[in-house]
């Protein structure tokens, strides 16, 4: 199994009730159930007001190298990146567990 991390920083200015903030939410909750890769799916706002805390966070899991592919390349996965791309930035962890 992979575990396949996301953290979302918004951009300065960015708020979460931003139009645009609100159509990549609903982007992301929706793979879920759109994508047959994932095994797992999470996805939900930061609560800690750490400095340091990303904004939102993707948690989810697929079987393999070959399923983490499939995801990353879905189009309803690239949909959701392009509209992310307008308005946060992210760091990215995979690894087997």
């Amino acid at each position: 199994m992979i575990r396949h991390l996301v953290l979302f920083k918004l951009n300065d200015g960015v708020e979460r009730d931003d139009p645009r903030v609100a159509a990549g939410v609903k982007a992301f909750e929706e793979l879920g159930g759109l994508i047959p890769e994932l095994t797992f799916w999470e996805c939900a706002w930061n609560i800690s007001e750490r400095p340091i805390a990303y904004d939102y966070a993707i948690n989810s899991a697929v079987a393999d190298t070959d399923a983490l592919k499939g995801y990353l390349e879905h189009p309803a996965h690239q949909a959701g990146v392009a509209l992310w791309r307008e308005f946060a930035t992210w760091v990215v962890a995979d690894y087997e567990f």
